[in-house]
């Protein structure tokens, strides 16, 4: 049986997998799918929180499996994982970035993401008073993470995203060929994203490639506009 971990993007929670965990249980699969500590349901205060603190946080869960398990990474979670991925290669059978952050080391997701020019993103980002995370615009939502998802699905999502933490945006992404680069990859585009653009994902595969590369004719939220086809996607890697 199969272990799919999954790793939720910025803003959201492990409710954003509703519609996909029961599809790939009843594909003979087993899944994972905490809330990242500070995110969805989960009280951790934000200031405590680092790139290697949810690292560490799904490295241990990763450790508890008796098998390697595939990461399934969405957005922000590719940086997670990617760091997972260096911190136990052997347990990690493979990463599977969904419409995510793939980085080269050293590379910071913030700068990565003021590269991409047609991303709704950063200039939406609204910084809190403290300082310590951000928001995103709510005129902008709904065009951005949800643009094909039913009225329905996009009100459930937008209703539930909580502040996302700011010191793992800004943080340098540590791995290495000897430890990360031997764990195999997958990118899933998604071509109808304005997250992260189609252009943006295509120049992260050019730079970091994957042995595996798919596509979904979906906006930056398959897991809730075509649920059925990114598990099919995940069952069949």
């Amino acid at each position: 049986m199969a272990t799919f971990l999954l790793i939720h993007g910025a803003w959201h929670g492990a409710w954003c997998w509703h519609k996909l965990t029961p599809l790939l249980t009843a594909g003979n699969a087993r899944v994972v799918a905490p809330d990242l500590p500070s995110m969805g349901d989960d009280i951790t205060p934000p200031n405590v929180i680092t790139l290697d603190y949810w690292a560490a946080f799904i490295a241990e869960l990763v450790a508890r499996e008796p098998e390697p398990v595939t990461l399934v990474a969405h957005s922000r979670g590719g940086v997670v994982a990617s760091r997972v991925a260096e911190l136990l290669p052997d347990r990690v059978r493979r990463i599977a970035y969904v419409a995510a952050y793939l980085l080269p080391a050293r590379g910071t997701l913030a700068a990565e993401a003021r590269r991409d020019a047609g991303s709704l993103i950063p200039a939406n980002m609204i910084p809190a008073a403290t300082g310590l995370t951000c928001t995103v615009r709510a005129d902008v939502v709904r065009q951005a993470f949800y643009n094909r998802c039913s009225d329905a699905d996009a009100e459930f999502a937008r209703s539930r995203l909580s502040p996302e933490p700011l010191k793992p945006l800004v943080t340098p992404l540590e791995i290495t060929p000897q430890r990360y680069g031997r764990v195999p990859r997958t990118y899933i585009h998604t071509t109808f994203d304005h997250v992260i653009t189609p252009t943006a994902q295509r120049q992260m595969v050019e730079a970091l490639p994957c042995d595996l590369v798919r596509t979904l004719e979906t906006d930056h939220s398959p897991f809730l506009s075509q649920p059925d086809a990114l598990a099919r996607m995940l069952i069949s890697i």
